[in-house]
């Protein structure tokens, strides 16, 4: 994700993001981001993550990470696997995988270590502050009661993108929850953020690749 504004399209563990659909909804998303020059990257499942970074050249995120080293981490997600496994970067603290201030904090240092971009999700503006002293590379504001819903931030909770805007300072700050249209994405965007997350506008979509071109339309206000 380098340059601005940014669309970042997380799969979640939607079936329409796992396995071949994943592939294919990744390979759509591709084609937008080449025939509109558009800055688009994704977020995919852990096990997913090698498969579709190796066959496409858009930016793959993980969806999470954790602070660990090489060790004894059962079940945990070492940084450097899935940097070897393709991905550019990794989100962090979503809202549906919060995690402890000093995990977070550990996180952020390790992605640092292997140069994983990090996309540190916040809940309030509040909280967007209390990230910045760990120094993300982005942090995404979504209010929770917004997310998945029919009414997005941009339109029923713009200050708290203002607020935000407040809270972050020089870190790019990217905005989800609800977002679903051009209008959505260009008031975002006229407010100051610096691009967009979104996940079931275009994973549930019944088009998803006209979906994501009227969402990449609202990117050049």
């Amino acid at each position: 994700m380098v340059g601005n504004p940014i669309l970042l399209i997380n799969f979640k563990t939607y079936e329409e993001g796992t396995g071949d659909r994943g592939l294919k909804m990744a390979k759509i998303i591709e084609k937008v981001a080449m025939e509109t020059k558009a800055n688009i990257a994704i977020a995919v499942q852990i096990a997913e993550i090698q498969r579709i970074a190796s066959e496409i050249s858009i930016p793959v995120y993980s969806q999470h990470m954790d602070g660990i080293h090489y060790g004894s981490n059962t079940g945990w997600i070492l940084p450097e696997t899935i940097k070897n496994a393709g991905a550019a970067g990794t989100i962090l603290n979503h809202s549906e995988h919060q995690m402890k201030p000093d995990a977070l904090r550990e996180a952020v240092e390790r992605a640092k270590e292997v140069r994983l971009k990090t996309v540190v999700c916040a809940n309030t503006p509040e909280m967007a502050k209390q990230v910045t002293k760990f120094s993300p590379d982005y942090i995404a504001v979504e209010p929770p009661e917004l997310i998945g819903g029919t009414v997005s931030i941009s339109k029923a909770k713009p200050e708290v993108i203002t607020n935000s805007l407040k809270s972050v300072g020089s870190i790019p700050l990217l905005v989800g929850a609800g977002v679903k249209n051009k209008e959505d994405v260009k008031k975002a965007i006229q407010l100051g953020a610096s691009g967009v997350l979104v996940a079931s506008g275009v994973m549930k979509a019944l088009n998803p690749e006209k979906a994501i071109k009227e969402l990449v339309a609202g990117l050049n206000v």
